[in-house]
This record gives C-alpha cells, sequence and structure tokens, in this order.
C-alpha cells in the first residue's frame, strides 16, 4: 500500500509546506513509521507517516481486514525555540504504531499516554486526540477504503488527563476555550479545573 502513503505525503506537503526534516522509526513487529516535521513561522508542525499504511482494526476481531477500518495520523503543532521539541519525534511513532502493536483504534475524544514526558521540562506525558479536518483536509481514497484522517494532538498534563476521564473530552476541551489556553505553548501549566 506504499501509494497510500504517497497520497498522504502528498495531502501533508499541499497543507504543510515541504518538510524541513523527517526522522523514521522501526518497532520490532511493525512497519517502519516517519515522522515528518514542519516550520510555519514560529509554529512547528510534526506529522507521522505511515500509521495510515493499514486500517486500524477492532481488537476484539479474530482476524484483521487489511483492507477495511479507519486509516489516520496525527498532527502535533508547537510553539518553536520555547523547548526541545524535536525529542517528540520518537513518542509520536510510539503513538502511532500503537494500532499495530496495541490494536488501539485511534479516535477522536481518545487519550493517549506515553508515560514520560512528549520532550524534556514538558509537563505533558499524554494528548487528547481531536477532530480531523481543520488543519489538513481528510484524504478520501479509492473504492471501499476509508479516507485517511489527519487526527491532531492535543497535549494534556497530568490533572487534565486524570479530569478529562471523568469529565470527558468535550468538557476539556471547553475548559481550554473558555479560559483561552495556548494548546500550542510546549511549556503551558494546567487551566483552573474547579
Amino acid at each position: 500500500m506504499a501509494e497510500i502513503l504517497a497520497l498522504v505525503e502528498a495531502r501533508l506537503r499541499t497543507a504543510l509546506g515541504e518538510p524541513d526534516a523527517r526522522a523514521a522509526v522501526t518497532f520490532l513487529g511493525t512497519d517502519r513509521i516517519e515522522v515528518l516535521r514542519f516550520i510555519d513561522g514560529d509554529i512547528v508542525r510534526y506529522a507521522t507517516l505511515g500509521m495510515s499504511d493499514r486500517p486500524m482494526s477492532d481488537p476484539t476481531a479474530v482476524v484483521a481486514d487489511p483492507l477495511k477500518g479507519p486509516r489516520a495520523e496525527l498532527v502535533l503543532s508547537v510553539r518553536g525555540g520555547l523547548a526541545d521539541t524535536d525529542q517528540v519525534l520518537r513518542k509520536l511513532a510510539v503513538l502511532a504504531a500503537s494500532p499495530q502493536v496495541e490494536g488501539l483504534i485511534v479516535a477522536p475524544g481518545a487519550s493517549l499516554d506515553v508515560g514520560e514526558p512528549l520532550w524534556p521540562g514538558a509537563p505533558f506525558t499524554s494528548v487528547l486526540v481531536a477532530e480531523s479536518g481543520g488543519l489538513v483536509e481528510d484524504l478520501e481514497l479509492d473504492g471501499t477504503l476509508e479516507p485517511v484522517r489527519f487526527l491532531p494532538l492535543l497535549p494534556m498534563t497530568h490533572n487534565e488527563a486524570a479530569w478529562k476521564r471523568v469529565r470527558g473530552a468535550q468538557e476539556l476541551q471547553e475548559k481550554w476555550l473558555s479560559q483561552g489556553t495556548d494548546l500550542r505553548d510546549p511549556l503551558r501549566q494546567s487551566v483552573n479545573l474547579d
């Protein structure tokens, strides 16, 4: 399915410009995952490439369907120059490999946790998966294949992740919005959750 990844990379380039760097990570028993870095002024965007090569499948299914199921790539946007955010590359690759490794279906509203700071000094170990279709438009594929969705990742502090588990993704996003939270700030503190 290399043709899917070529289409995905073309969509990323159309939406975000030319990548200025890329890194590849391969985990035992998984396909290669690349992470591309795009710089747009003071915003640095990291996008995975490889997660959409296979559809995500229900972990309870006896046999995974090689064609049917949702496809996605992950996109993280942060303000550049405030932290060593390039250290997030391997962690993004881990998250992108999670459907193959753990049988997860990554969808909007989900929390993904890497168990350690996303980059040195980051107050975040987890991310909230947001809705696709904003920054990078969904990529329609031929035939009966589901489109590739480009899912934004929103870093969460430990307290925000715990609050989200109790109250839900929508309420956390409303808290962020009501308090004017800069979700691209790589060193931001937790919002007031009272």
